[in-house]
C-alpha cells in the first residue's frame, strides 16, 4: 500500500481535509457527505461529541461546547485577556499555569483542556475521516496556519497534531496554500507574476501579496487581523441589535 500525506485545514469555524490522490486532490467527505467538518468540540454527562453533532446542541450546552479554539492557540492567559475579550467565548477560560485553560463538565466531573488538546480532538476526526476514505492508517499531515501566526502559534498547531497521533511534515501558510490550490503553480515558469491572496475565513481575515518565478513561491508581505473574520461581523451585528 502506499504512503498517503494528508493535508489539513484546521479553520477557526470548520475544517478540512484533502489527499493527493488518482493524480489530483481528493477533498474528502465526512459521515454526513460534507467536505467541511464544523471546528466544534461539546461534552456531555454522557460522551464527547465532536463536528455536526456537537455543533447541534451548541445552544442548550453552551459551556460545555468549544468553538473557535484556534483564536486561543499559543496564547499565555496574560495576553489573551489583553487582546480579546472573554465574554465573546461562551465557555470558561482560566490561567492554568499562566497560560489557557478551558474548563468544561464532562460526565458529571470539571476537567480542564489546553487548546491544543481541543485541537488536536479535531485533527483526528481529520485523520479518522482520511483513513476511512483510504482503507489504512495514516500518521503524517501537513496543516495550514494564517501567514500571520507567530511561532508560539505555529509550535502550538504543531503539537496538537503530535497529540493526534500525526507528524507534521510542514506548516503552510494558508495564502501560499490556496495560491496552490486554485494551480498558480503551473503558470508560465519564464514569467514573474505577483497574487494578492485575500483569505476572509470565519475567525481571520489574511492577505497576502505573492510572487511566483519558476515555480517558487515568495511572501513579499502579509497583513491580517485575527478578530476581523465571520464570527467577529456575527457579533458586531449581535452586539448592534
Amino acid at each position: 500500500k502506499s504512503e498517503y500525506a494528508i493535508g489539513i485545514d484546521l479553520g477557526t469555524t470548520f475544517s478540512c481535509v484533502s489527499v493527493w490522490k488518482n493524480n489530483r486532490v481528493e477533498i474528502l467527505a465526512n459521515e454526513f457527505s460534507n467536505r467541511i467538518t464544523p471546528s466544534c468540540i461539546a461534552f456531555t454527562n454522557k460522551e464527547r461529541l465532536i463536528g455536526e453533532v456537537a455543533k447541534a446542541q451548541l445552544l442548550s450546552n453552551q459551556k460545555n461546547t468549544i468553538t473557535n479554539v484556534k483564536r486561543l492557540m499559543g496564547y499565555t492567559y496574560e495576553k489573551l485577556i489583553n487582546e480579546s475579550n472573554l465574554k465573546d467565548f461562551p465557555y470558561k477560560i482560566i490561567n492554568k499555569d499562566d497560560f489557557v485553560g478551558i474548563k468544561v463538565s464532562y460526565k458529571k466531573k470539571d476537567i480542564i483542556l489546553q487548546p491544543e488538546e481541543v485541537s488536536s480532538i479535531i485533527l483526528q476526526k481529520m485523520k479518522h475521516i482520511a483513513e476511512k476514505y483510504l482503507g489504512q492508517n495514516v500518521s503524517k499531515a501537513v496543516i495550514t496556519v494564517p501567514a500571520y501566526f507567530n511561532e508560539s502559534q505555529r509550535q502550538s498547531t504543531i503539537d496538537a497534531g503530535k497529540i493526534a497521533g500525526l507528524e507534521v511534515l510542514r506548516i503552510i501558510n494558508e495564502p501560499t496554500a490556496a495560491a496552490l490550490a486554485y494551480g498558480f503553480n503551473e503558470l508560465d515558469p519564464k514569467v514573474k507574476q505577483n497574487i494578492l491572496v485575500y483569505d476572509f475565513g470565519g475567525g481571520t481575515l489574511d492577505c497576502s501579496i505573492l510572487t511566483i518565478s519558476n515555480g517558487v513561491f515568495n511572501v513579499r508581505s502579509t497583513s491580517g487581523d485575527t478578530y476581523l473574520g465571520g464570527e467577529d461581523i456575527d457579533n458586531l451585528l449581535v452586539n448592534y441589535c
